[in-house]
């Protein structure tokens, strides 16, 4: 089972959480200054470091070289998260190991010669960093991290410095982007060293109302510390979410526009890609709060994955055209969101 089919604690409002660590290897420059030379002999040491090593984690991994790969395969892993949309743009010299479930994945050649990720459902940050934590001190028996007393984990951008964690959590804000707070909330963050970001990270925009919470900060704080940072915040949105959607659940037109998204799921022939995570995003609410029934939150969750346009052509292994990746993904919906009914009066 895939993690992204599971739903974790708070999973109402926290769709999941993910870790990343930046570590980059002595003696090589960093990836933007390294020769293709130099990062095919990084591959080869972070790819060897794990799958030849006496864990049993290294049983769980496997490695995908990224030249070999197609374009909508490598798409498919951003839109799994497996990636970022950084790591695919150019892909000469870099891999990436995946666990069997896909809730860790090692980047190799990203900005930094490794971004060791984890994923899990819900809201389990101190389970994530304690599964990177691990991760780490693995790779660290046979790969040279470079680390300096007074900086750190030394990384390409200064802003990852110390010790190279990001941590961050997907969450699914509508009714607080519903109230146009968003903005305020978002600056606001930055004076706290958090900063909220589009679904897919740093650029992009965010769709169905998923919004990314992460740490800015690195340098000067230990990891334990800004987990409890970045947690305290988390929970205020959390709680802050939970009290609007209580106060906006009443509202007829909002109660409106859940019914008929659970509708059009449930009978569409065909859905653009934005229209479907809009719908998709009402749905969520109307479950959370119990507007609706038939349906459960890991169905959602998966076929929020699943529906997106590079996976369905990796699922189907070929190229559609936009009008067939809209009628599959249609068909996707009506399987999981046909079986919704109303369960307010």
């Amino acid at each position: 089972m895939k993690w992204y089919e599971k739903a974790g604690p708070s999973g109402d409002v926290v769709c999941s959480t993910r870790v990343r660590l930046a570590r980059n290897l002595r003696p090589y420059p960093f990836p933007g200054r390294a020769s293709l030379e130099q990062k095919e002999e990084i591959k080869r040491k972070v790819r060897d470091a794990l799958l030849s090593g006496n864990s049993i984690l290294s049983k769980e991994f496997r490695f995908l070289p990224l030249e070999e790969m197609g374009e909508e395969t490598a798409v498919s892993l951003v839109e799994r998260h497996i990636v970022s949309p950084e790591f695919i743009a150019d892909r000469q010299g870099k891999g990436v190991l995946i666990s069997e479930d896909e809730s860790v994945s090692i980047m190799i050649n990203e900005e930094d010669h490794l971004r060791i990720q984890v994923l899990r459902e819900g809201l389990s940050l101190k389970e994530a960093a304690e599964t990177a934590d691990r991760l780490d001190t693995l790779l660290s028996e046979t790969l040279p991290f470079a680390f300096d007393p007074e900086f750190g984990y030394l990384t390409q951008c200064p802003t990852n410095l110390g010790t190279g964690m990001r941590a961050s959590f997907m969450l699914h804000l509508p009714a607080l982007q519903e109230s146009g707070s968003m903005g305020r909330i978002s600056a606001n963050l930055s004076k706290l060293g958090l900063t909220l970001r589009g679904t897919y990270g740093e650029g992009t925009k965010v769709t169905g109302a998923l919004y990314q919470l992460s740490n800015q900060i690195t340098l000067g704080l230990s990891e334990n510390e800004a987990i409890e940072n970045l947690s305290a915040i988390a929970g205020q949105l959390i709680d802050e979410e939970r009290r609007l959607r209580k106060q906006m659940g009443k509202n007829l037109l909002l109660q409106d526009k859940i019914t008929r998204a659970a509708g059009l799921l449930g009978s569409a022939r065909m859905l653009s890609t934005g229209e479907f995570m809009e719908l998709l995003s009402y749905v969520r609410f109307g479950v959370a709060e119990g507007m609706l029934r038939g349906v459960s939150p890991e169905e959602l969750n998966t076929l929020s994955i699943h529906a997106q346009p590079a996976t369905l052509m990796a699922q189907e292994k070929q190229a559609l055209t936009e009008n067939q990746r809209d009628a599959l993904r249609a068909r996707l919906a009506r399987q999981v969101c046909g079986k919704l009914e109303p369960a307010i009066e």
